[in-house]
């Protein structure tokens, strides 16, 4: 019932910027997690950012860390991923995930609900 709709993906060269938006529709809970994960060919699926709505908290992965920001608009349902200074290793298909959020990491790929994707490039 709750879909989530991601947006923003493109090809930017090496120390661009690209601000990504996912959207949800339908009500995921009264606390919930939004993050962003990625995914290269050949790679696991990774946790680069996650927000908690109740208290605004934010989590990033180390190789994010800096570069990136992740931002919500509670009344909207929408978490944004502001990602600078972008590297080649950045290349991937970024996915947004909402639910509970997970008891072990917010970072892990223990979510509810999960978007499409968008792919983001970067090249040398």
């Amino acid at each position: 019932q709750v879909r989530l709709v991601e947006s923003g993906g493109g090809s930017v060269q090496a120390g661009g910027s690209l601000r990504l938006s996912c959207v949800a529709f339908g009500y995921i809970g009264a606390s919930y997690c939004m993050a962003w994960f990625r995914q290269a060919p050949g790679k696991e699926r990774e946790g680069v950012a996650a927000i908690y709505s109740a208290l605004g908290s934010t989590y990033y992965a180390g190789s994010v860390q800096g570069r990136f920001t992740i931002s919500q608009d509670n009344v909207k349902h929408t978490a944004s991923l502001e990602m600078s200074s972008l590297k080649p290793e950045d290349t991937g298909m970024y996915i947004c995930a909402a639910g509970p959020c997970p008891v072990t990491s917010v970072l892990s790929p223990a979510y509810r609900h999960w978007g499409q994707g968008t792919q983001v490039t970067v090249s040398s």
